[in-house]
């Protein structure tokens, strides 16, 4: 008998979902039906600010699988198709053709919610004046690029110095704008401890980027014609040609939650290991709409990031093709970069650290990317975070140019392995002058670590 999987959500975790529960079964034993409020399917949004940036040539190199091409699998992919009701009871969905503007319910026998997140919008005088815009979707990309081409101002403010802010800071810049970056915070890039957080404030200033701390927006100004023209504080006016905003997201859950679907305090979907929402057998989700373990916390977080997204489809399509597979949680793994400015960061930062009770010691490190000596070598800083007891390896931050960024993997694996500073002294990392110091910016943080857990007992 023909079962009948519906898949809410045509992006990284409902598609990979969907295609991978349709290589395990074929059209005759399930039935895939996907529904995608918007125009595009399985694209990489974290791409997005390098398209604006003219890094990536266009919209089409960030599309992994056009909707024809899951069509062509037996997958029946219903764009700019929007669901409105989820019947759990009644194991049914009801759709909405934002083209036509008709509605139908179809059931379902399996359900997979992949909703993603919606970015935080504060409803601010003018926040919907020409000239603002959000960087979530393809569309918002394209409508970005077509205002930049249609504003005769060079001036620009980036609302937000998370990943996505100092992202399209660097894409602004590559275009020839002024770029005003403003933040709530005491440093850019939350992420991160202050002390790193100055450094990568330092870095932006240098590169001609005007970074504004503790800066609450309080409303968008409009000239006669309607359009942006500038971004007001409490006590300042920042003149504007466009305006981006990148003041993060949160779990698109409204429709879950309305459905009576299990949320946790961040607001996303709670959900077993093998991706079940808890309580129903036959209901998945994953991506940005749900909550996932923080191995190192040990407590619920939400991180939306494409990596896990991509994961949890994986893991959803094996279980609902009748294989077996779990995602057992994350470390906060993450990194970006400012031009030739590379920032990562994985674990937890000294507040994360206090508010779950770990006592802890710090450590911080200045190196190099290779051998001093060699020709390129470049400074990092890498700061680590070790349990005061144990020694257990508890986070890393590095900021650096050219080949520090991604040295954070070498921490991320040692935290999912659960190991202590000392013992990660002797890991066996590659070396050649041209890679790396004799011994490693990440090891030699993990030396000086292990010194101060010593030396506190």
């Amino acid at each position: 008998m023909t079962e009948r999987l519906v898949v809410i959500g045509g992006d990284a975790a409902g598609m990979s979902a969907a295609s991978q529960a349709r290589r395990l079964k074929g059209p005759e034993e399930l039935e895939i039906v996907a529904f995608e409020r918007g125009h595009f399917s399985s694209y990489s949004a974290c791409g997005i600010p390098y398209w604006v940036g003219g890094d990536v040539a266009g919209r089409d190199e960030l599309i992994a699988r056009s909707p024809e091409e899951h069509r062509s699998r037996a997958i029946d992919l219903r764009m700019r198709t929007e669901v409105t009701e989820i019947d759990v009871p009644g194991r049914r969905v009801l759709a909405r053709d934002l083209e036509a503007g008709t509605e139908a319910w179809t059931g379902f026998d399996k359900l997979v919610i992949a909703t993603g997140a919606r970015p935080r919008r504060p409803a601010l005088p003018g926040i919907d004046a020409p000239g603002v815009h959000g960087v979530q979707t393809l569309g918002d990309g394209q409508a970005l690029l077509d205002s930049l081409e249609g504003t005769r101002g060079r001036r620009a403010v980036v609302v937000g110095a998370g990943y996505i802010g100092v992202e399209m800071a660097e894409a602004l810049l590559n275009r020839g704008y002024e770029v005003t970056l403003l933040h709530r915070g005491e440093q850019p890039m939350a992420t991160l401890d202050p002390d790193m957080g100055a450094l990568v404030h330092r870095a932006l200033d240098g590169l001609g980027i005007t970074t504004v701390a503790s800066a609450e927006v309080t409303k968008i100004l409009t000239g006669e014609d309607g359009r942006v023209g500038a971004v007001a504080t409490d006590d300042a006016e920042y003149p504007a040609d466009v305006v981006v905003l990148g003041m993060g997201v949160v779990p698109e859950t409204t429709l879950a939650g309305a459905a009576g679907l299990p949320l946790g305090v961040y607001g996303g979907l709670l959900t077993d290991l093998a991706m079940r929402v808890r309580g129903h057998e036959d209901i998945w989700a994953g991506g940005d709409c749900v909550e996932v373990l923080d191995l190192v916390a040990g407590r619920e977080r939400h991180v939306p990031l494409g990596t896990h997204a991509n994961k949890h489809g994986q893991v959803i399509g094996a279980n609902v093709g009748g294989d077996y597979a779990t995602f057992p949680g994350v470390v906060g793994t993450a990194v970006s970069k400012v031009c030739d400015l590379e920032i990562a960061r994985t674990g937890l930062r000294e507040k994360d650290a206090r508010e779950v009770g770990l006592r802890y010691v710090t450590v911080t490190v200045e190196s190099t990317s290779r051998a001093g000596y060699y020709p390129g070598a470049a400074p990092m800083t890498v700061k680590m975070l070790a349990e005061r007891r144990t020694g257990r390896l508890l986070g890393v931050q590095i900021v650096g140019r050219e080949g520090a960024g991604k040295r954070v993997d070498i921490a991320a694996v040692a935290l999912t392995a659960g190991m202590t500073v000392e013992a990660m002294t002797a890991l066996d990392l590659g070396y050649a002058p041209p890679f790396s110091p004799v011994w490693d910016p990440v090891l030699i943080a993990a030396r000086k670590a292990t010194a101060a857990v010593r030396a506190g007992g």
